[in-house]
């Protein structure tokens, strides 16, 4: 029936969406190597608009504990330096004039714990989502009328295998996170 398989393509969609937002979320996370995602979504006011950094500079990692922002536009040094200071990341930018320099602290112990909270705080709240998906979905297969109660119980079930499936699938990414947070060199 069309209808059930609509109801189970928009639970998955919507648990793609969950992890999808939980790959973004870590990304954010940093796991003592310095990255150009840890500054990705920092905004610039350029010209009056906020504006990405990445559109407004070139931002490279030139070794494991340096970010290097080259702008495109040198006028646009002083904004850059004070959207990372505003951005609360922890970072005390090193402007040379031509290009930012970020030092990437190594982290502490307490740090580490600190960061593998927060990931699994993301972790938690990824499941909840996809529970909540699972729920969405059987709300929308018991207001369905004419339909067999074998059917209903037969998508039920699928609904419930893959919700299992990417619940797994958080745990998993949790735990590579989790490694990468506390591996350290």
């Amino acid at each position: 029936m069309e209808e059930l398989e609509l109801i189970v393509n928009m639970v998955q969609q919507e648990m793609d969406a969950a992890i999808k937002h939980l790959e973004h979320a870590f990304q954010k996370i940093r796991a003592g190597r310095a990255s150009t995602s840890m500054v990705q979504d920092v905004m610039v006011e350029y010209y009056g608009a906020p504006t990405p950094l990445n559109q407004v500079a070139n931002v490279m990692v030139p070794d494991a504990m340096t970010i290097s922002i080259q702008p495109w536009d040198r006028t646009a040094i002083g904004a850059i330096e004070k959207a990372i200071i505003n951005s609360n990341l922890g970072f005390a930018p090193s402007n040379n004039g031509d290009s930012i320099i970020l030092n990437v602290p190594p982290l502490t112990e307490e740090r580490r714990r600190d960061l593998a909270k927060q990931a699994k705080t993301e972790s938690e709240a990824t499941k909840v989502t996809i529970r909540n998906a699972r729920q969405d979905g059987m709300k929308e297969l018991r207001k369905l009328e004419g339909v067999s109660e074998d059917l209903i119980k037969g998508v039920e079930a699928d609904i419930q295998e893959m919700t299992d499936k990417y619940v797994k699938i958080c745990d998993e990414h949790f735990k590579q996170k989790e490694a990468d947070i506390m591996k350290i060199g």
